[in-house]
């Protein structure tokens, strides 16, 4: 299980930067001002990479967490916490 935890903390390193990448390629692919559709609005998109950006990063903080064995033993009740 420890394996399968640590190649998935790859997999969410890796996965990161590429749905950043994809989301902004998907920007620059379909912002049009002459364009009458809601994807063709630049602001609708500023948005999504607003909103998607932390949260990819969020999974690379987890996959770099994952790939360090930081959760090869979760404490099971508050006394094994500590300070």
């Amino acid at each position: 299980m420890k394996s399968i935890k640590k190649y998935l903390g790859i997999v969410w390193l890796l996965l990161a930067p590429i749905i950043i990448y994809l989301l902004i390629q998907g920007a620059l692919d379909n912002i049009n001002l002459a364009g009458k559709k809601d994807i063709n609005n630049p602001v609708i998109w500023i948005i999504i990479i607003a909103i998607f950006t932390p949260i990819a990063v969020g999974l690379m903080i987890f996959g770099w967490y994952a790939f360090k064995n930081e959760y090869s033993h979760l404490p099971e009740s508050s006394k094994e916490i500590e300070d």
